[in-house]
């Protein structure tokens, strides 16, 4: 049996890595130049993965190279962060990664905010809240904290009232008045924009959102959004516990704490992104 030139086998491998479960294949930013410090960083899309790619040439100059893994999912990029296929990961707020590490016993932290998300209530059918019919459906996010978030939202809006003193943690058992009889749904939040049109109105993460806006076109309004002020959901870069203080991801979260990404944010999002820093 003739052996295989070492150029075949090391094309092979390559190809056979190139793909984690779950995600887009990853995506080279910068050329390896000796003394460059490599970081695999997943993130959604939209506006994540714009984000970072704002920060990427900052990083660039201080000796860091990002690679950018796109994932559709809250799921995957804690997971695949857990089993050492990423070094770090940017999708999601604090509330969401505690709830997620306890649940599935994973040691990941947060190193720093970046952006915030403010949830908002949308519709394509109507413009104010007014309008809003009896018995109207709404749907909200499934998972537990932007649930409870969502849910907030509304009583804040006067559209229901929560049990006294619950928090993040309200689940649609906790609404105790809700006067016009508002059909409450919840569902995966990556469904909800796709499902827009077939409801009254939906709290919807912006994420899913401003990626639905350019694929799907939607025509929606914003009835309602949450106040920046106070805001404990903005979203952070994320490590395994121990790899806060790596100079490379410092110096990762530094450029998407950079002017430059600022003003990427300030002018692109239109108050659905808000820089956190």
């Amino acid at each position: 049996m003739k052996h295989l030139p070492k150029t075949l086998i090391l094309s092979l491998l390559l190809s056979a890595t190139a793909l984690l479960p779950g995600c887009k294949k990853s995506e080279p930013t910068a050329e390896q130049t000796p003394g460059t410090r490599t970081l695999k960083v997943g993130v959604n899309p939209v506006p994540h993965g714009e984000i970072l790619r704002v920060a990427i040439p900052l990083a660039a100059r201080e000796g860091v190279r990002v690679e950018v893994v796109e994932f559709t999912d809250y799921i995957q990029p804690n997971i695949a962060l857990a089993d050492k296929q990423l070094d770090a990961n940017y999708f999601q707020h604090v509330p969401y990664l505690e709830s997620f590490s306890t649940d599935r016993k994973l040691a990941l932290a947060s190193v720093g905010a970046v952006h915030l998300e403010p949830l908002a209530l949308y519709s394509t059918r109507h413009a104010r809240i007014e309008e809003l019919p009896e018995g109207a459906r709404i749907t909200i996010p499934a998972d537990p904290t932007n649930a409870g978030r969502a849910l907030h939202l509304l009583a804040q809006q006067g559209l229901l009232r929560l049990r006294e003193g619950v928090g993040v943690a309200a689940t649609v058992k906790d609404v105790v008045d809700n006067p016009r009889k508002l059909e409450l749904r919840e569902i995966d939040a990556e469904q909800q924009p796709r499902t827009l049109e077939d409801v009254a109105a939906a709290v919807i993460n912006g994420n899913y959102f401003l990626e639905a806006q350019k694929n799907l076109k939607l025509d929606a309004k914003v009835l309602a959004r949450e106040s920046a002020k106070d805001n404990p959901y903005a979203n952070v870069l994320v490590v395994r516990k121990g790899d806060e203080a790596r100079p490379e991801v410092q110096m990762l979260l530094k450029a998407l704490r950079s002017e430059e990404v600022r003003r990427h944010i300030e002018s692109t999002y239109g108050g659905a992104v808000i820089p956190a820093f």
